[in-house]
């Protein structure tokens, strides 16, 4: 396990060094994104239009974020991860389409994630839950924001970060998937336990 610093945009080969278990800081842009804000990036790019800010090397957040307009600017006042098993059904193409090459949340992605992750060099890293706190105050601004008719949580905010974390990487670029791993062990025990009774 190594503990790593990384500065968006992220490269490919930042991505692809880093391994299951290894701890991740992440500084620079990191943008939200839940169901609705995947819906809509891949309606746009599967019509040939554009999203409204380039993903590409970015990090997104599985994040509905609370966020108040103090004055002229928006501020962060929660932001903790929202379960990333929701987005599965659009993560693979999301990373093939975009070429983020960070995704983090919590409680772990499924096989076609951990693919286009392997094929794209990207990685999928869980922020601890119930640690909000924790996560604003790792922004140091919300940049900007794309999409309020979808609501204040599903919209797509671009916060500037800086040590962003600690990241656990459990889905790394060689399709690892630490969830899966404990999972499958879980199961077996579970069966040598039964066979025992």
């Amino acid at each position: 396990m190594a503990e790593y610093r990384l500065e968006t945009p992220i490269s490919e080969e930042d991505a692809r060094k880093l391994r299951v278990g290894d701890i991740v800081y992440i500084s620079g842009i990191i943008v939200t994104a839940r169901d609705a804000a995947h819906r809509r990036v891949l309606e746009l790019l599967n019509k040939g239009e554009k999203p409204p800010i380039d993903l590409k090397d970015l990090a997104i957040y599985h994040c509905g974020p609370v966020v108040k307009k103090v004055g002229e600017e928006w501020q962060a006042f929660g932001g903790g991860p929202t379960t990333s098993a929701r987005m599965e059904i659009f993560e693979g193409e999301f990373i093939e389409k975009t070429g983020i090459r960070a995704v983090i949340g919590k409680g772990g992605m499924g096989d076609k994630t951990a693919e286009a992750m392997k094929r794209f060099g990207a990685f999928y890293a869980t922020f601890p839950g119930g640690a909000s706190v924790l996560a604003i105050k790792a922004v140091k601004r919300v940049k900007d924001v794309f999409w309020l008719d979808l609501g204040m949580p599903e919209a797509m905010w671009v916060l500037e970060v800086e040590n962003f974390g600690p990241l656990l990487v459990a889905i790394d670029s060689c399709g690892d998937n630490l969830h899966k791993r404990i999972s499958q062990q879980a199961s077996e025990r579970l069966n040598e336990v039964l066979k025992r009774i």
